[in-house]
């Protein structure tokens, strides 16, 4: 009965204490694996009560997760077609990922961990298909259409030097218009005996890009970004409140090796996200996401 109340009322969960809300929230839902658990209990029991116990986060898990189990349509219609990475720090191979992604396809490529030392990788490879590129920091977009108005966008949070710079906003002159595209690399998260889940700094950036959305002028926005956290997370919820993301697949792209989150994103504003899915793995310890969207 309680995995059911979870599943559907996460919110019961406080974050006053090492921020469990958004624990639980993130692994939302890997929650349903208590249905098998609780299987061999109630064959036992053979009561209604234990019956009930089993039936009901089952069917809860069904309502709050069902649509989202169905695969992504990626023969869906859309106008535009844009791929979200975080390259990796510790990739080994900077040039078969920038290879990988440029087979893709996207109209609009944006990429995260992108230090100096291996940033050219990516523009040679990435050059012939997306001539227009935008960098700040550690952050870029690489685009088949003009880009325009570039600049960073602030989301440091608290205590962090100006040297930190993981936002990117720009225009892109797509063939249905401009559309104001972001780019964001928010802080990671560390799980501590000392303070738990250490989502602040990450909620602080979250809270910064919010705001920096909010007062977009341009009516058609599209985030692309590591944002260290899902869509379930309650520490997202400046961004989840004013931007849409598909919910069709559960796309998980992190970590690579044995995805259990989705923390890589595509959100929009004025536009329509249609289908998102994950691609197979480069050197990074994050999937590809790839996106459609209709503008």
């Amino acid at each position: 009965m309680a995995v059911a109340v979870l599943m559907a009322f996460p919110g019961v969960v406080p974050n006053t204490v090492g921020n469990l809300g958004s624990l639980l929230e993130t692994f939302l839902p890997w929650a349903g694996l208590a249905v098998p658990v609780l299987l061999g209990p109630v064959l036992l029991r053979r009561s209604a009560l234990a019956t009930v116990s089993l039936v009901l986060p089952a069917v809860v898990w069904v309502v709050v997760f069902g649509g989202r189990s169905l695969p992504a349509d990626r023969e869906a219609a859309g106008d535009l077609t844009v791929l979200q990475h975080n390259v990796g720090e510790e990739n080994p191979d900077h040039t078969g990922t920038a290879r990988a992604l440029a087979r893709a396809g996207a109209d609009l490529v944006a990429l995260e961990e992108l230090t100096p030392a291996v940033r050219p990788a990516y523009e040679r490879v990435l050059a012939s298909g997306h001539p227009h590129r935008a960098v700040a920091g550690t952050v870029g977009l690489w685009s088949r259409y003009p880009l325009t108005d570039a600049r960073p966008v602030d989301i440091r949070p608290a205590g962090v030097g100006p040297d930190w710079n993981r936002g990117l906003r720009v225009t892109a002159r797509t063939p249905q218009g401009d559309v104001a595209v972001y780019v964001a690399h928010l802080p990671s998260i560390r799980i501590r005996p000392s303070d738990g889940f250490g989502s602040g700094r990450r909620d602080q950036s979250a809270a910064a890009l919010g705001r920096a959305v909010a007062s977009e002028s341009l009516d058609r926005v599209v985030l692309l970004g590591d944002l260290n956290g899902t869509l379930d997370d309650r520490g997202l919820a400046p961004l989840t409140s004013r931007l849409v993301s598909t919910r069709n697949g559960f796309a998980f792209s992190w970590p690579a090796a044995f995805p259990l989150a989705r923390i890589d994103h595509v959100m929009t504003r004025g536009a329509t996200p249609v289908a998102a899915w994950t691609l197979p793995a480069t050197g990074s310890d994050h999937l590809p996401l790839m996106a459609r969207v209709d503008l």
